[in-house]
């Protein structure tokens, strides 16, 4: 199977794209790319599929007890993978299968352990605000995908930097500085591209690894930005998904929300009375069991 999708069409920087050359980017698993050959078959094989998920225990589990999360609203409950594919359609359900494994890829430790836990916060916050908002050609699937990936190039990165947990606190403090141009005087990369590196090398698709490339840029959101408007409603989401668990917990504090969050809100269509009733309403969805 060859890569013949498209590189992303946002100007890049030859520098930035010279330091991936120094970052190891995990490789497309051999299961996720076995899984996704077949997915692209004109006639997928779904006893294969099953199959193929059903070899690995713990990526069956994980699929299943996504497919049934209370976070999406389904007709109906999955009972073996098969019923998941099913109920999910081979395309979510590739990108439920990355994130699965996206987890499976990094050593756990404390650092970890708390960077997962806050990207899957983050995640089923996107997926519910997907479909509490109901906007046009935002769906919780994908957003709850986003939510995972959007920030897959910080533990790329903490292996790759022994400082970097320093480096992520000095940009988090940071009220004027892009968080990736401070990343990127301190260690010469940053995570949103390395981000986007891995998840075009892992088949997610464009509009998402192009919203991971620039997820910290407020001119992604403007007006006259040339992104695909699903790649601004991903970046929209995911940001304000995070200011809610900063205001709603004081976890994870950033300066990010005083910079982008005025286009955020824009981007979703979000107004002052809006915004009162999402936290409201979002308190429940904090406090739910993972």
């Amino acid at each position: 199977m060859t890569d013949d999708r498209p590189n992303f069409h946002a100007k890049s920087d030859t520098r930035l794209e010279r330091s991936l050359l120094e970052v190891e980017i995990p490789p497309c698993p051999d299961i996720l790319f076995r899984i996704i050959a077949e997915m692209r078959k004109d006639e997928p094989d779904f006893n294969r599929l099953t199959d193929l998920i059903s070899s690995d225990v713990a990526l069956a589990a994980g699929l299943l007890k996504t497919t049934n999360s209370p976070f999406f609203i389904r007709p109906q409950r999955a009972r073996s993978v098969h019923d998941a594919l099913s109920i999910l359609g081979l395309r979510v359900a590739s990108h439920t299968i990355a994130g699965i494994i996206l987890r499976k890829a990094f050593p756990d430790g404390p650092s970890m352990l708390r960077f997962w836990d806050a990207s899957a916060r983050t995640a089923r916050l996107c997926a519910w605000l997907a479909m509490r908002l109901d906007i046009p050609g935002l769906n919780a699937d994908d957003a709850y995908t986003f939510g995972l990936f959007h920030d897959c190039g910080i533990p790329v990165l903490m292996g790759r930097f022994p400082n970097y947990k320093e480096v992520l606190g000095a940009a988090n403090r940071d009220s004027k500085t892009e968080f990736t141009e401070r990343e990127e005087a301190l260690v010469q990369t940053n995570h949103a591209v390395v981000g986007c590196a891995l998840a075009q090398k892992w088949w997610l698709p464009e509009d998402m690894y192009v919203a991971i490339r620039h997820h910290h840029q407020v001119k992604a959101l403007e007006a006259g930005s040339d992104l695909p408007q699903p790649s601004r409603q991903f970046i929209a989401t995911a940001q304000f998904a995070e200011h809610i668990v900063q205001q709603q917990l004081g976890l994870s504090m950033t300066e990010e929300w005083p910079k982008l969050g005025t286009a955020c809100l824009r981007t979703l269509k979000i107004d002052d009375d809006d915004l009162e009733f999402l936290y409201s309403e979002a308190k429940q969805i904090l406090a739910a069991p993972g």
